[in-house]
C-alpha cells in the first residue's frame, strides 16, 4: 500500500480531543493500546526510553536531549508531536524523519493487527490517531534497533499512550493550565496526571517550579519511593546573548567547563536545557551511558526544533518570528522575548487558535503589543472561529482584520508591515507549521 493511502487512512481516525456535536466524548482507556503493542510482538520493550511529561519546554527538552544522545554516537528514536507540517516529522532516528515508504510499511502493519483485534473483540473500536501513531513509532524503533528513545507524551501523563514503556528516567517540564478539559481545572489535579509517567522505585528529573505543582508531583513521586533529580544546577546564574538569537553561556557538567551555544531562544529554553543535561547526567551516572562534556556541548549546539523562536525574513524585508505559543504561559514566554525587541519598530501579530485554549487570556497578554492583528481559522477540526476570535480581540480593544486561513494572513502582513517592522504568527501548532510551509517553498 502507498504512502497516500496510509496518509489518508490515518486522518480519518478519530482525533483523540476533537468530539463530534452530539457524540460522547471519548475515554481513554491504557489497557487497549497494551492490547495493540501486545499484538505487535511489544515492540516497545526492545529498547530503552526515556518519557517526558510536562505543560511546556516537553518537545524542546526532547529534541536536546535526543541530541545530546546521538552526537555520544547512539542511535536514537525521538517521538514527539504535533507535527509542523508532515506527520513524518513526529518519528524521528538519529535526527532524519521516518521515510514514506517505511512509514506506509508500519501504518498498514499496525492498522491491519487493530482491525484484527477489532474483529476478535479483543478491542472495542479501532485505535485513534494519536494511539496508531505511538504504536507506529514503537514499531519503527524496533525495526531500526535504536540503542535509546525519547518519547514526548502527548497530553497529561497517566492515560497517554506512550505510557505503556518502562522509562529508564521520566521527566516532567514545566506544568500549567491547559488541556483543563482532560486534565483537571487547577495545576493540582494536571500535575497529578503528568506524574502518572512516575515509576514505583523509578528516577525523575524536573525542576522546582509552581508551588501547588511541586507538591503535587512530590507527594505520588513519595508513594512511589521514586528519587527525584532537581536540574536546578544546571541553570546558569548569569546568561549572555547573543542578540537574542541564542541561548549562550558557560555550564560546569562532568567535572568540565562547557560552553552552552543553543538555537533554542528565550531564557525560558535554559529550563529546557538543564532537563536535557540533568537527564543525559542521570543516564551516566547509573545506566551506562557514555556520554562526556564535548558531547553535550555538541549535541545541545546541533539541536534542531523549527517553529519556536523561529526567524524568517519577508519578502520586503521585514522580520518574521514564528512560535507555538498556544497556551498562556507559552504567550508570556514569547511577550519576554519581544520586550528584549525594539519597542518603536511596527509589529503585525498573525493569530489563530484551537477552541479548547484560553483565547481571551492570550489575547490580553499578546494582543496590546501590536499594531494590528490579523485573525484566522487554523486547519483542525477544533479551530476557533473568526467570530470567536473577533470576540477575544474587541476584549482588549486590538486593530484587528480577518483573514480566511493562514496564506492571505501572510500575504497581508506583508502588505501591511514595513521593511523595518516585526511580523509574529502564533498561537497553534497548526497555524505555525502553515506559516512555515508557506515561507519555506
Amino acid at each position: 500500500m502507498s504512502y497516500a493511502a496510509a496518509i489518508e487512512s490515518l486522518f480519518a481516525l478519530a482525533g483523540e480531543l476533537f468530539t463530534p456535536p452530539g457524540q460522547p466524548r471519548r475515554k481513554f482507556e491504557l489497557e487497549h493500546m497494551r492490547v495493540l503493542a501486545a499484538a505487535l510482538g511489544d515492540p516497545q520493550k526492545t529498547f530503552p526510553s526515556v518519557l517526558i511529561a510536562g505543560t511546556n519546554g516537553k518537545g524542546s527538552t526532547s529534541a536536546t536531549l535526543a541530541s545530546i544522545l546521538q552526537a555520544a554516537g547512539y542511535r536514537v528514536g525521538l517521538y514527539t508531536s504535533p507535527h509542523l507540517t508532515r506527520v513524518n516529522e513526529r518519528i524521528r532516528i538519529n535526527g532524519a524523519d521516518i521515510s514514506d515508504d517505511d512509514f506506509a510499511r508500519l501504518y498498514f502493519l499496525v492498522d491491519d493487527t487493530a482491525r484484527k483485534l477489532v474483529d476478535e473483540d479483543k478491542l472495542p473500536a479501532p485505535p485513534s490517531f494519536f494511539e496508531t501513531m505511538t504504536a507506529l513509532a514503537f514499531a519503527a524503533f524496533a525495526d531500526s534497533k535504536v540503542d535509546i528513545a525519547v518519547l514526548e507524551v502527548g497530553m497529561g501523563g497517566r492515560l497517554d499512550a506512550t505510557n505503556i514503556v518502562e522509562p529508564l528516567v521520566s521527566v516532567i517540564t514545566d506544568i500549567s493550565l491547559d488541556h483543563t478539559e482532560w486534565l483537571g481545572p487547577t495545576i493540582t489535579a494536571i500535575a497529578r496526571e503528568k506524574a502518572g509517567i512516575l515509576r514505583e522505585n523509578g528516577v525523575m528529573v524536573t525542576l522546582p517550579q509552581h508551588p501547588e505543582a511541586n507538591y503535587a508531583l512530590g507527594e505520588v513521586a513519595t508513594s512511589l519511593s521514586v528519587r527525584g533529580v532537581n536540574a536546578a544546577q544546571y541553570i546558569p546564574l548569569r546568561t549572555t546573548h547573543s542578540e537574542g538569537e541564542r541561548n549562550r553561556y558557560p555550564l560546569q557538567v562532568l567535572g568540565q567547563s562547557i560552553e552552552v551555544d543553543s538555537p533554542l531562544v528565550g531564557q525560558h529554553q535554559q529550563r529546557n536545557l538543564a532537563l536535557a543535561i540533568a537527564t543525559v547526567i542521570e543516564l551516566c551516572n547509573n545506566h551506562s551511558y557514555k556520554i562526556g562534556a564535548a558531547d553535550i556541548e555538541h549535541g545541545i549546539r546541533a539541536t534542531r526544533w523549527p517553529g519556536r523562536m523561529e526567524r524568517f525574513t519577508a519578502q520586503n524585508g521585514a522580520a518574521i518570528l514564528l512560535d507555538v505559543g498556544h497556551n498562556p504561559a507559552g504567550a508570556w514566554a514569547l511577550r519576554s522575548i519581544l520586550a528584549e525587541l525594539d519597542a518603536s519598530a511596527p509589529k503585525t501579530l498573525i493569530f489563530g487558535c484551537l477552541r479548547d485554549k484560553a483565547i481571551t487570556e492570550l489575547a490580553q497578554i499578546l494582543f496590546p503589543l501590536f499594531d494590528r492583528v490579523l485573525l484566522t481559522p487554523v486547519d483542525s477540526p477544533r479551530t476557533t472561529t473568526l467570530n470567536e476570535l473577533a470576540e477575544a480581540a474587541d476584549t482588549v480593544g486590538a486593530d484587528y482584520e480577518e483573514c480566511a486561513d493562514a496564506p492571505e494572513a501572510l500575504q497581508r502582513s506583508q502588505q501591511i508591515t514595513p521593511s523595518t517592522g516585526l511580523i509574529v504568527g502564533t498561537g497553534s501548532v497548526y497555524l505555525v507549521g502553515s506559516l512555515r510551509e508557506e515561507l519555506t517553498k
